[in-house]
């Protein structure tokens, strides 16, 4: 049987999704959660791994099991022996047929910035803080070179695995609620570190430290040494992977936290 999960996750307190020996993971936690209540081994397979401190409105993961146990105690047992920092969302029986990461058809993230002259409280470890004023009307124009199908040489991290840099982006905006700022994208799929990457080019952008056309010469250059600044983890939430429809997976209303 395959077993399809939603996971919610603070990634502040973990070394990424990955199992990693010297520090505690997202996966680690969710697999010893569902190992309890399989009362075996589980081992998962998620849609994209985050890297340290990145966040996770709606990762979609999925194992395999003999063990036969109602949807209701795959997320209320494994919620039961899970940190406060994760939470599983949903369960749902899914066919073999689905892979929480090969089945996905896009994926989409949201980059939080928060935009003030003073650091932030309450908000810290879940934005990122930017002193300087930032225009987002310069930042939506100059992401919009980023739309379609491209070579992301230049917004991926220098030690990316992908075999191939080319992507489609398929939404990109900035926008503007009082003192945060908001960076959607959506995409078939991303190359490491691109959305922090491509976050960096545009806050330097807002701030006036480069011209408008900066992000598509950047693109343009298919070097990743020329490009800008990685932007900080602390911001950046998966917020969902969309599927085909004929998986019928369960739906989630997105968290407030990512507003």
């Amino acid at each position: 049987m395959r077993i399809a999960l939603g996971v919610e996750y603070d990634g502040g307190a973990f070394c990424g999704w990955q199992f990693q020996d010297h520090s505690p993971s997202v996966q680690e936690a969710v697999e010893k959660a569902l190992s309890s209540v399989a009362n075996e081994p589980v081992r998962v397979i998620c849609a994209g791994r985050t890297d340290t401190g990145v966040h996770a409105s709606e990762q979609v993961i999925h194992f395999n099991t003999k063990v036969e146990r109602s949807t209701r105690s795959w997320v209320y047992g494994a919620n039961a022996n899970l940190p406060d920092e994760v939470v599983i969302l949903w369960a749902a029986p899914i066919s073999n047929e689905f892979h929480a990461r090969f089945s996905a058809v896009r994926r989409r993230y949201r980059y939080v910035i928060y935009n003030r002259n003073v650091r932030p409280t309450f908000l810290a470890g879940r934005t990122t803080w930017d002193y300087r004023t930032l225009d987002v009307t310069r930042m939506a124009d100059a992401a919009q070179c980023l739309m379609g199908e491209h070579d992301f040489s230049s917004y991926r991290a220098v030690g990316c695995q992908a075999k191939s840099s080319v992507r489609t982006v398929h939404r990109l905006e900035v926008t503007r609620k009082n003192e945060l700022i908001f960076i959607d994208i959506e995409a078939n799929a991303f190359l490491h570190h691109m959305v922090r990457n491509i976050a960096g080019v545009l806050m330097a952008i807002g701030a006036g430290e480069r011209p408008l056309e900066w992000a598509k010469q950047v693109l343009a250059f298919r070097d990743r040494t020329l490009g800008g600044v990685t932007a900080p983890p602390s911001g950046l939430y998966l917020t969902q992977v969309e599927y085909p429809a004929e998986f019928e997976l369960p739906q989630v209303r997105q968290a407030s936290i990512i507003w």
